[in-house]
């Protein structure tokens, strides 16, 4: 196993298409460790649907990333106290779903280190029922990443915000979260130590039981490709917003005016239906701004745009245009 340096690279879209990089380019008949850490960010799972994972008004203010992830499982909050690695390997037809495989190398090390964890359930790894990894594994058929996070030293306060999801009354398909009871390494820790060496003593344990292993630092043309597939994959909002599966949302407010209910569906990130009702009263019928809307990514900024010179009040009578936008897409009250 040959054990890839990432170079101190903390941009979560960076991390995830190096990590696909190694899956589909390296060498097929080499097996691969990689170890990340991330700026503050939330990944979604493949499986998803990002905003019923995600307090969207608390990521915006505080800068964290919103990154889907070529695995499946749930929504897991990534900052600077938390360690992912990352195993890449073939896949031989009996690793897929098989968890306990890939945990076991980091479970022993844990507890070699005095933290007495265990592989709880399908894919967690827990210290006194508490959670403090979770896994996940995608495969092309041929190779495949087992990769999971460590909390060492994670901001617990931020997971709770971050994951916090303000927009009820989302109806999706896609696989919600499951909360956990969570907590981090550190407190199971004798004595203190940094990220740095917590690090270097996992890689350490990792490999003990194997011969000397290879350190390898990815050419310039490497990561050239790997700054490519950020730019063509985990940039866009298509894959981390739009790849989300088909939902509707119910949205409702009563105004001064009168009530707003509205029917919003969306499929492929873009509003594919939109239907306003309530005792309103405007000059023109809403069914005009219900057809503008019609293939809108559903994304605040681009519905803003789509409205930027639509007059709100020729619909529903004296009412701003922010609080309209705020129905449409914001959080609840």
């Amino acid at each position: 196993m040959i054990f890839i340096d990432n170079e101190g690279q903390t941009n979560p879209k960076l991390n995830l298409a190096l990590e696909e990089y190694i899956l589909r380019h390296f060498d097929a008949s080499t097996d691969y460790l990689l170890f990340y850490i991330n700026e503050p960010s939330i990944i979604i799972g493949r499986n998803q649907n990002t905003l019923e994972e995600i307090n969207q008004e608390y990521i915006d203010a505080n800068n964290i990333h919103v990154v889907r992830r070529v695995s499946g499982g749930g929504a897991v909050y990534h900052d600077l106290g938390n360690l992912n690695f990352s195993f890449i390997t073939n896949h031989d037809g009996k690793s897929i779903s098989n968890f306990k495989k890939f945990t076991a190398p980091v479970i022993r090390v844990l507890n070699d280190m005095g933290v007495s964890a265990e592989l709880k359930g399908r894919n967690d790894i827990l210290v006194e029922e508490k959670k403090i990894s979770g896994t996940a594994q995608f495969s092309t058929g041929k190779r495949m990443i087992s990769h999971g996070t460590l909390l060492f030293d994670t901001d617990m306060s931020e997971v709770a915000k971050a994951l916090q999801v303000k927009m009820s009354k989302i109806q999706s398909k896609g696989h919600k979260s499951v909360r956990s009871r969570v907590a981090n390494i550190s407190d199971f820790l004798e004595t203190s130590i940094s990220m740095a060496d917590f690090k270097k003593q996992l890689l350490v344990g990792l490999y003990e039981a194997s011969e000397p292993f290879e350190t390898y630092k990815l050419t310039e043309a490497e990561w050239k490709a790997v700054h490519d597939l950020k730019a063509k994959k985990y940039d866009l909002w298509e894959w981390n917003f739009g790849r989300s599966p088909k939902f509707n949302i119910q949205r409702n407010k009563r105004f001064p005016i009168g009530e707003i209910d509205l029917r919003i569906f969306v499929e492929k990130g873009h509003i594919s239906d939109f239907k306003v009702f309530g005792d309103f009263f405007g000059r023109q019928p809403v069914s005009d701004l219900e057809t503008l809307l019609i293939n809108v990514p559903y994304d605040k900024n681009e519905i803003n745009k789509i409205l930027e010179d639509v007059s709100i009040e020729d619909y529903f009578g004296t009412l701003e245009k922010s609080d309209f936008i705020d129905l449409v897409y914001g959080n609840d009250e």
